[in-house]
């Protein structure tokens, strides 16, 4: 009996895993200056920067967005686990 549950749990960690490999989201920020994609695994797989605050010479500005769209991709990420995590327990997923 110990055995099953144990197994069974290991299939739900497998198949979770699986579900937040496919997952990708789109952080944004600055109405969508700098958009950051990051998947699942919470890997950074591509960062976009309007030009036009480069040409603006902000750096500072910049920064701040860059560090509020993966923000919000980090966030979204979040909640798609958990969302999967539900939909494949049932149960909400532990923090």
């Amino acid at each position: 009996m110990k055995n099953n549950i144990l197994k069974q749990a290991q299939q739900l960690q497998t198949k979770l895993l699986e579900q937040l490999r496919t997952i990708k989201v789109e952080g944004n920020a600055g109405g969508g200056m700098v958009k950051i994609e990051m998947n699942g695994e919470q890997n950074v797989l591509s960062v976009k920067i309007d030009p036009q605050i480069i040409e603006e010479k902000d750096t500072a500005m910049l920064e701040d967005l860059i560090v509020a769209a993966f923000n919000d991709a980090k966030k979204q990420i979040l909640e798609k686990t958990q969302e999967s995590f539900k939909s494949i327990t049932g149960l909400p997923l532990p923090m």
